[in-house]
């Protein structure tokens, strides 16, 4: 894949999910998948998002044992990011991505030692959009397949790291 075409679709992404003030994280836990609600971060999008919780949580233990996750944004438009995430410790990077909103709720300062981020390495993404797009792809689905298609279901698929 050709830096230009990367660039392409990681800008698609961070306009899909820049106005998301809430995503959920879906993790692994022994008894299966579970998913939970947390803030996006601020941050411009490179193919890394970004998110806080503390060492007491169960997440926290989740991903140190499986790292594969996904984060689901549902706004305009559905976007399921799909990756592996890590726990990062850095306080500068707390700082940079700290804001007054996450001390009420979470009710810790940026350097509490109990605060880390998660760092979710984006591997892949899929969206869906509403409108325009979704009927000229669904458009061209038929024109090429000569089947229809559901333009409910019509999705593209971004592979980021390949």
């Amino acid at each position: 894949m050709s830096n230009m075409i990367k660039q392409e679709e990681m800008e698609t992404l961070r306009e899909l999910i820049q106005d998301v003030d809430t995503a959920m994280l879906t993790t692994l836990t022994e008894e299966g998948l579970i998913s939970r609600p947390m803030k996006t971060q601020e941050v411009e999008f490179d193919g890394d998002l970004w998110f806080f919780t503390k060492k007491d949580t169960d997440k926290y233990e989740e991903i140190l044992h499986d790292q594969d996750v996904n984060v689901a944004y549902a706004g305009k438009s559905y976007v399921s990011v799909r990756g592996r995430a890590e726990i990062v410790e850095d306080l500068d990077k707390k700082k940079e991505l700290w804001s007054k909103t996450y001390e009420k709720l979470m009710k810790v300062s940026y350097d509490d030692p109990n605060l880390v981020l998660i760092k979710v390495k984006a591997e892949a993404a899929e969206y869906w959009e509403t409108g325009n797009f979704t009927k000229r792809i669904a458009f061209l689905y038929k024109r090429m397949t000569g089947q229809d298609s559901n333009s409910a279901d019509v999705n593209e698929t971004v592979e980021l790291d390949k």
